[in-house]
């Protein structure tokens, strides 16, 4: 199985940005020093991340991890990035939570020190499911863990989403709720929605896509749950593990009022488009690890509520990860990595197991 060249995610240079950073830690922390500034080979896809370590007598913050905003020349996956947003759940997960999330410390609202709006973090140490090669490929360390490692991982990481909905207080999340009219699950739907009308505005649009959304409406549930707290993009390649425990919960851009469910839809898919790419290209994968019905088994044990409709919710997460899978397709004809062809569902990665769900011929 051969990847192809990571995309390109920005038009920055990391020891520019590291210069910067020195100047404005300076005027937060006067003599503070910023050192070992790299970005990590897992850089995401929208957001930026620098790490950096701090050399400062007065602060127990030594380790750190920037997250930037998008940069605004690199065609961005979202067309918005709330930095303050960010910064506000993951301060108020680690009041109300005891979810390890990293203590957040500066918020940066003004772009003009490196370019866009930040925030600074302890950093974690540990390891991360790798998405390339993807942890269900051969020679990471997360294949070569033994079936009972993978099952105390699989078990640890269903109890953060567990702990998540249940300890959070669902009212304290109300100020992420989209505006429109409806239920959350609604608002969310109608979001997306809008999500996609701007990732194809001007350009051609996704006819699978569409289908897509006509079937959610054909499967809407009758009884949509109540709203909690959703992680957003509740995966293991967003969590740092010591061994196979937790110390990290990373990535809270996608954060979202909405049903339980809607989050438990996007852990499982997540997992079967990194199964389904890899058996694709003959490798037999992780056939036993993260399986729906056992996440949906442990979170119902764990949490007293049984998951339902997860047919639509499995759908809705194939769905909205093929709109992000648009849109950096359409980044990467941005910058000449890649031609656009004539059909555009063809730029969506896991097309095909897109179109099965919408068939119902896929579980």
């Amino acid at each position: 199985m051969a990847t192809a060249p990571r995309p390109r995610t920005s038009t920055r240079e990391p020891e520019e940005l590291g210069r910067r950073l020195g100047a404005w830690l300076d005027s937060r922390l006067p003599g503070a020093k910023v050192t070992d500034v790299r970005v990590p080979g897992s850089n995401g896809m929208s957001s930026e991340t620098l790490l950096f370590d701090i050399e400062h007598p007065d602060t127990p913050l030594r380790a750190c991890a920037l997250r930037l905003a998008a940069d605004p020349a690199a065609y961005t996956v979202f067309p918005t990035y709330d930095m303050p947003r960010q910064h506000r759940v993951m301060s108020l997960v680690a009041e109300h939570t005891d979810l390890p999330v990293p203590r957040v410390q500066w918020l940066e609202e003004d772009p003009g020190p490196l370019g866009a709006p930040f925030f600074v973090m302890a950093r974690a140490e540990g390891r991360v499911p790798p998405d390339v090669m993807p942890y269900t490929y051969e020679g990471n360390w997360l294949h070569a863990a033994t079936g009972t490692e993978r099952d105390a991982l699989q078990e640890a990481t269903i109890s953060l989403l567990a702990r998540l909905h249940d300890q959070f207080p669902a009212q304290e999340a109300e100020f992420l709720l989209p505006a429109g009219e409806g239920s959350p699950l609604r608002r969310h739907v109608d979001s997306q929605r809008a999500y996609y009308a701007w990732v194809v505005g001007g350009l051609a649009p996704s006819p699978l896509i569409e289908r897509a959304f006509a079937r959610l409406e054909e499967l809407w549930p009758a009884d949509k749950g109540p709203a909690v707290l959703n992680w957003g993009d509740a995966r293991i390649g967003n969590v740092v593990y010591d061994g196979f425990t937790p110390v990290a919960v990373l990535d809270w851009e996608m954060a979202a009022y909405a049903p339980r469910e809607v989050d438990l839809g996007w852990t499982v898919y997540l997992h079967r488009f990194f199964q389904d790419l890899t058996v694709s290209f003959g490798q037999p994968g992780l056939p036993d690890f993260l399986r729906r019905e056992d996440i949906e088994r442990r979170y119902a044990e764990l949490t007293g509520h049984t998951p339902r409709d997860m047919e639509f919710h499995t759908l809705y997460a194939a769905l909205r990860h093929a709109i992000v899978m648009l849109r950096i397709a359409y980044r990467q004809a941005h910058f000449g990595e890649v031609e656009v062809p004539a059909d555009p569902d063809s730029l969506i990665l896991h097309h095909a197991s897109l179109a099965a769900m919408v068939q119902g011929t896929y579980w």
